[in-house]
């Protein structure tokens, strides 16, 4: 089994990113951290194979992390999970030996394609590892087992939806425990309340989610939303 660190200040991120991982098999998670003090001890322990890195994180950048694991003489992989979509932090992270590194929002799809291709590479390179010294041919095994074919779009989307967006709206509205407004799930997920209103007709009209009215004292309904597709 891979022993995974889940790293995120979210504590809600944090578990819904453990339990992709908990799906992908040959993978376990063996800690969560919500700061890089947090990681660092966890990794400092010995027992992580791979961490699943935030940049923003409360005491450190998830960069300054990786920065001061290889400071230490830690080599363990790391791929990057985070909203920091900039090429700088992208660039630092490649220098850094970030494996892959993976936008927010994202789908269960994306993050395994990702875990697979690692799991390929350790695969890989304990093929060649054996031999000891590993020709061209070797190496470019160890380098291929890593590429990544993008998952297409799911059909049936609107123009200007995406499936990253979908499925963060969804998550947000299978986990909570009580109907939520637009506003609500913007403030969820970071989107405006009309990109979310948008999305959430979107999935009211393909039958993902019921709508209900509540009346205030002004009269007007609020529209809210409830998770009911499986």
């Amino acid at each position: 089994m891979i022993d995974v660190l889940v790293v995120d200040d979210d504590f809600r991120v944090a578990e819904i990113n453990a339990k992709y991982v908990g799906k992908v098999p040959g993978f376990r998670v063996a800690a969560r951290a919500h700061s890089a003090a947090q990681a660092l001890a966890s990794v400092q322990r010995g027992t992580i194979d791979l961490i699943l890195l935030d940049h923003y994180l409360p005491d450190q950048t998830g960069l300054e992390l990786v920065h001061r694991m290889r400071e230490q003489g830690h080599g363990t992989d790391v791929i990057m999970i985070t909203a920091a979509g900039d090429v700088t932090t992208v660039q630092a992270a490649m220098r850094l030996g970030a494996l892959h590194y993976l936008v927010k929002p994202f789908t269960f799809a994306a993050l395994r394609t990702r875990l697979d291709s690692y799991a390929a590479l350790r695969r890989t390179v304990d093929r060649v590892g054996g031999r000891g010294i590993a020709g061209q041919e070797q190496v470019d095994r160890i380098f291929s087992a890593l590429r990544t074919t993008p998952a297409p779009p799911s059909p049936g989307l609107p123009s200007g939806h995406s499936e990253p967006t979908t499925d963060l709206i969804c998550r947000v509205l299978h986990h909570a425990d009580h109907p939520l407004s637009a506003h609500e799930v913007a403030a969820e997920t970071g989107l405006s309340r009309s990109t979310a209103q948008r999305y959430l007709r979107h999935l009211e009209q393909a039958g993902r989610l019921r709508l209900t009215l509540r009346y205030g004292d002004t009269g007007r309904p609020e529209h809210r939303y409830t998770w009911v597709a499986p």
